[in-house]
């Protein structure tokens, strides 16, 4: 049904009376005219009553089709679209969203998908009426964007619009883009979303639970959207020391339909170039490259890996962080003299700091200094000492049970109990021997090339016999040949106990003195360095668990970048000794930071920006057309932001198909036969 947008004009209407008035003035009968010349008569033009009387009445008929034509141009008829329900007497609101992704950084035929996303808005927009209302909203959920303008600055919002790291879902942009038609007043509320439909950051795609809301997608589409990209790294140790030869890896993604070659690959460790590589990456698929090094400096390590890409290249640098201890310190409590094959080990290197001290001189407030304790040969625990292992287990730290020759079962088994563990029942007298090694836990996994199918292994003589404790996190390291356990490793909190079945006597064993102890004791104590995260992920929400930081009083721990001057202070929240830090999104640019205390570096932290964007697969507007057929969703369209008539289309949704044009044509053609009309009778 046609529709006005200023029906006021139609009574412009009773304007159609006029031409018909001056018709009945001016009409005139035939009069008898009277010749006295023939010759008059033979050149007079015969006209019969009938033909002059129909020639008034056709041009009266074009004035008033004419006059009416022009009024209905000036009321400004429409058809409205069929999924729309537009009152023009009201504001519209509208919502345009600009996806602002790193994937937005691909080619387009008008410079990148961002610049064309932007031109596209603001063609959304001027298909609107200036008194309309508009809010802009990109991925970064400013607090600018969360509210209606005018067209006007509406405008001035497109052309601000930058790449930012920040990734939205679907569900998330449409939440949002719901909040500002919350309120009740009338008018057409339309949504838009203009993208790239990335498939790994889309979502899922809705509506709006308000059925009066419409909702228009506008994918774009690159011409060039190869990417090329760093994906993760890991260190093939966990443990980093002084002097140690490392070998880092990397996985580089190609996500595009061309084959890389020579690819270069360099890694900088606190600003000097450490590595070097080049690979061949295969079209859509990915490899891995080794990047060796050798740790000369303790400290905190910030490092990067890049390539070189483009057009996007968000992704072509990833950086992380750890840190190599300069000392390891452990700690062996003992019931009388101190263990000379635990000194052998670990007092005469000088990667450690061995510390002995006695059962009944323990300083508890020095826990926190070490990364490995050795509980060795005690008869009993007491109640303190209990708690306070437990506490330095739970919060990261690793120690070894070394039962003495007579333990007090009852006691060791409340103290195992209380962190979940295996505990000891009953001692066994009878000679065995080792006969599983656990080669693929990180204790062992690279101290053989290969084991001699008759390889020598420990003999025991006897030992205390483990009972599994139902909810403990174990795992087998040796096992006797009666299947029973003799060193297992259980998981405690953020920590590990070991558990053996012998104290390191020969009377209970020649393990101490067997080839196989020196890399286990070794690798116990090497392992317990507290390893934090490589890198964390911007945007996921994650808490950051801080350890062995103890803060006092008011002290606070801050977040620094000295290269771009950027600093603040995150969220915190003290627990058992250490503290959990929220970012609150305060992290938005990928770098290497530096976690102060006070005036001194307690850690690095490195972040990453999310690499789902680099995927370069996208929905096309044909398969977003097949998932809205193939749902419930009554009122999402897809437009084509690549045809010709791509704003006639946005003029129609937000005006209907406008009819004055076509008034304004009849208008003129009715005054056109009208000056025929008026000539041919003159």
């Amino acid at each position: 049904m046609m529709e006005f947008i200023n029906p006021g004009f139609l009574y412009g209407l009773f304007a159609l009376a006029i031409p018909v008035i001056i018709h009945l003035f001016n009409f005139r009968r035939f009069k008898k005219v009277y010749f006295t010349n023939v010759k008059f008569i033979e050149e007079l033009k015969q006209e019969t009553q009938k033909q002059s009387r129909l020639r008034h009445l056709l041009i009266l008929l074009m004035r008033m089709l004419a006059i009416a034509a022009l009024v209905l141009a000036f009321a400004q008829p429409f058809f409205p679209v069929e999924n729309s329900n537009r009152d023009v007497a009201s504001k519209s609101k509208v919502s345009i969203y600009v996806d602002n992704s790193f994937s937005m950084q691909a080619e387009s035929g008008k410079g990148t998908l961002l610049d064309e996303a932007k031109e596209k808005a603001l063609e959304v927009a001027s298909a609107y009426k200036s008194s309309d209302l508009f809010q802009l909203l990109t991925n970064d959920f400013e607090g600018r964007h969360q509210r209606v303008v005018s067209k006007d600055e509406f405008i001035n919002l497109v052309e601000d619009v930058q790449i930012s790291p920040v990734v939205r879902t679907f569900e998330e942009v449409l939440t949002r883009q719901e909040e500002v038609f919350a309120d009740n007043l009338k008018g057409e509320k339309i949504n838009y979303f203009i993208s790239d439909f990335q498939k790994s950051s889309l979502g899922e795609l809705q509506t709006s639970e308000d059925s009066s809301v419409f909702h228009y997608l506008i994918p774009l589409k690159a011409v060039n959207a190869n990417n090329l990209y760093i994906d993760s790294c890991w260190f093939q140790s966990p443990v980093q020391q002084i002097g140690q030869h490392v070998k880092l890896k990397a996985r580089i993604k190609n996500s595009s339909d061309t084959d890389y070659e020579k690819i270069p690959v360099k890694l900088e460790i606190n600003g000097t170039q450490k590595a070097l590589a080049s690979l061949d990456v295969a079209r859509n698929s990915s490899t891995e490259v080794e990047l060796p090094f050798t740790n000369n400096d303790s400290g905190i390590q910030e490092a990067v890996i890049s390539i070189s890409d483009f057009p996007i290249s968000f992704d072509d640098e990833f950086y992380f962080s750890w840190y190599v201890a300069p000392v390891i310190k452990v700690l062996c409590i003992n019931q009388g003299s101190e263990n000379v094959f635990i000194g052998a080990v670990l007092g005469n290197d000088s990667a450690f700091s061995l510390q002995n001290v006695s059962v009944s001189r323990i300083n508890y407030s020095s826990f926190p200094q070490y990364q490995f304790i050795i509980l060795n040969e005690l008869t009993n625990i007491s109640s303190g000492l209990e708690a306070e292992i437990k506490n330095f287990v739970e919060d990261g730290g690793n120690i070894l049970v070394l039962p003495g020759d007579l333990p007090d079962f009852e006691n060791y088994k409340s103290f195992l109990n209380s962190m979940q563990c295996n505990y000891y029942n009953v001692e066994d007298t009878s000679n065995t021997i080792i006969s599983y090694i656990n080669l693929e836990h990180p204790l062992y996994e690279d101290v053989f090339d290969e084991i001699p199918e008759n390889i020598d292994l420990p003999v025991v003589f006897k030992r205390f016999v483990m009972t599994r404790q139902t909810r403990s996190r174990q795992e087998v390291l040796l096992q006797l040949q009666d299947g029973s356990t003799f060193l297992n490793v259980q998981y405690v909190g953020a920590g590990k106990v070991y558990l053996s079945a012998v104290p390191l006597k020969s009377n209970f064993s020649n393990f101490p003195r067997h080839a196989i102890f020196v890399p286990t004791l070794y690798k116990m104590a090497v392992s317990s360095v507290l390893t934090n995260k490589l890198y964390f992920v911007i945007g996921e929400k994650e808490i950051i668990n801080v350890r062995q930081a103890s803060l006092t009083g008011d002290e606070v721990l801050t977040i620094k970048q000295a290269s771009s001057n950027f600093e603040f202070i995150p969220g915190q929240l003290r627990v058992n000794g250490h503290v959990d830090l929220n970012m609150h999104g305060q992290i938005t640019y990928a770098g290497n930071y530096l976690l102060e205390r006070g005036e001194n570096a307690h850690r690095a932290l490195s972040f990453n920006y999310n690499r789902n964007e680099s995927e370069m697969v996208f929905y096309s507007a044909d398969e977003l057309k097949e998932i809205i057929e193939g749902s419930d969703m009554k009122s999402l369209y897809v437009l084509d932001a690549t045809g010709k008539l791509f704003s006639k289309t946005v003029s129609e949704l937000s005006q209907g198909v406008r009819l004055w044009r076509w008034f304004v044509i009849f208008a003129l053609i009715f005054l056109a036969v009208e000056v025929l009309l008026l000539r041919r009778r003159g």
